[in-house]
């Protein structure tokens, strides 16, 4: 964004640049609070299961999180159509910091999750409803540029998270990764209640509680499928192909009724767009491939390197370096090309590339070999994400900017969730089948219930166990390969639509809140 020249001396100008600047700080800070739990969480996440009861519940501390966020994602964008941005902003702002809260005093693994799932119900709407403000505030076309430093937060939060993870750990307890929102959040609130002047929307249209309903009851079905089968129940089992079909079927009446209701959560209006189809599908498969394995690359380093919560924060560091860069550089250029298309195509190649190449760690691999697979990852990642909103945002109405948005980052999120259960599905079968030949007795269980068990063991024992945990981590990176190539052949097929220069809803919003914003070139 720029100021010509000829306003540049415009008190106005200036002071609307100035304004929007603040602004964009407030949104970028409520932002971080979404996306350092994400990482902050990573590396606490062996010692919080060895503490609370077993890494065997590992996948539900993110799955909890990712499912409550995926399913409330969709009613916070169109309540927020509804009723305005600000007040649902600050309100998830709100959910997120007592859900945090909890999660921090929690005593046990039960607690735990569903402290988490309350923290994913507020991250849901902080994720979606800082875009759709942004969204709100400036053109497509300018957009790229912000967009790329609003994936930067991501890469921060990426390369401190891990760390400040690792540090409360080691030095002053778990807890901590949840108690840092505290201060904050509540410093975002205030903020956002200073800064942030929208016009506040009270249109009596009713919300969608019964397809919300059907969406989370849904969602939650099929999940459990992919969490419970083949370790729980056997695939074939009554109660996974009863849930199997119940999910099925309780997706296909939430269709059934959007396609009726007058304020859908979803609307089905949306997938007529064929950039909405392909980004969502995209966006789908990126975060059920990237999501769901690289929450195991922390405790491939803390189980099988030996390396402390901190060293494994140090250790992820390539991957959050290659988010932050290319990030920051895509949306550089897509500002000044105004096209988008090439950015997901190189992305998704090069996660493929980093994944493939993760699935060849093994125990003993150089480090320097697993930072340039997880550099190689991190750089297709920021290559992807933030740019999918994008051009989903620049080809919908204003009016429809929340659902729109809400309904690209739940497909996203939505693939998180599935992947997460998915490949904690892959690990734990491929990890029992590795250790049962160890432990033919069946002890394994209590063998590897936490990390300080496995580093008691006889060296023998020890080195047969570390190698079943490096296989069964090879094996969950190599089946994350094929599923992003898929997406690769998608970003192929993704229409090009120039970015607009002019955003109408900004000016009307400003104009209607009376804040001046900033000329555009």
């Amino acid at each position: 964004m720029t100021i010509p020249d000829d306003t540049a001396t415009d008190p106005q100008v200036a002071e609307s640049r100035r304004h929007l600047r603040v602004i964009l700080g407030a949104l970028m800070l409520t932002m971080l609070l979404a996306a350092l739990d994400q990482t902050i969480v990573s590396t606490a996440l062996p010692t919080i299961t060895s503490d609370l009861g077993g890494l065997n519940e590992l996948s539900w501390v993110i799955t909890a999180y990712l499912l409550a966020a995926t399913a409330s994602t969709p009613i916070w964008g169109k309540v927020s159509d509804l009723h305005g941005r600000k007040l649902m902003l600050q309100s998830a702002v709100v959910v997120f910091v007592i859900g945090s809260a909890l999660a921090g005093a929690s005593q046990n693994m039960t607690e735990l999750i569903a402290t988490r799932a309350i923290q994913g119900v507020g991250g849901g709407g902080l994720m979606v409803l800082v875009m759709a403000v942004i969204a709100d505030l400036i053109p497509p076309r300018e957009r790229g540029r912000y967009a790329g430093l609003f994936g930067a937060v991501f890469g921060i939060s990426s390369i401190v998270g891990p760390l400040l993870g690792g540090y409360f750990t080691e030095h002053l307890s778990w807890r901590w990764i949840f108690y840092i929102n505290v201060p904050l959040g509540i410093a975002a609130f205030l903020i956002l209640g200073a800064v942030l002047h929208l016009p506040v929307l009270h249109q009596k249209k009713p919300i969608d509680w019964l397809g919300s309903a059907l969406l989370v009851a849904g969602v939650t079905m099929l999940l459990l499928v992919t969490v419970w089968g083949g370790h729980q129940y056997d695939w074939t089992s009554p109660q996974i192909i009863g849930l199997s079909l119940a999910g099925v079927l309780t997706i296909g009446v939430f269709v059934w009724h959007e396609l009726r209701v007058d304020e859908p959560i979803v609307p089905m209006t949306l997938f007529s767009n064929k950039v909405f189809r392909v980004s969502s599908i995209i966006g789908f498969i990126v975060g059920f491939a990237m999501f769901g394995s690289i929450v195991y690359l922390s405790i491939y380093f803390q189980v099988v390197r030996g390396a402390t919560p901190t060293e494994a924060g140090l250790m992820l560091l390539p991957l959050m370096v290659g988010v932050l860069l290319t990030s920051i550089l895509s949306g550089q250029l897509i500002t000044k090309m105004g096209r988008y298309k090439v950015f997901p195509i190189i992305g998704t190649a090069l996660a493929t590339i980093g994944l493939f190449m993760l699935s060849k760690l093994g125990v003993d691999a150089p480090y320097a070999y697993a930072a340039l697979a997880m550099f190689v990852l991190g750089a297709g990642m920021g290559n992807v994400m933030q740019v999918l909103v994008l051009a989903v945002q620049n080809t919908v109405a204003p009016q429809q900017m929340g659902a729109a948005t809400s309904g690209s980052t739940f497909f996203r999120s939505i693939g998180g969730s599935f992947g997460t259960a998915f490949f904690g599905a892959v690990w734990t079968a491929r990890l029992a089948a590795e250790l049962s030949a160890i432990f033919p007795g069946g002890t394994q269980g209590d063998v590897t219930s936490s990390i300080g068990s496995i580093h008691a063991l006889p060296p023998a024992v020890q080195d047969q166990v570390l190698g079943a945990f490096a296989r069964a981590m090879d094996t969950t990176f190599l089946v994350a390969v094929p599923i992003m190539a898929v997406a690769f052949l998608m970003a192929l097929v993704l229409p090009e639509v120039r970015l607009r220069t002019t955003q109408d809803a900004a000016h009307v919003l400003a104009d209607e809140a009376a804040v001046p914003l900033p000329m555009m070139d």
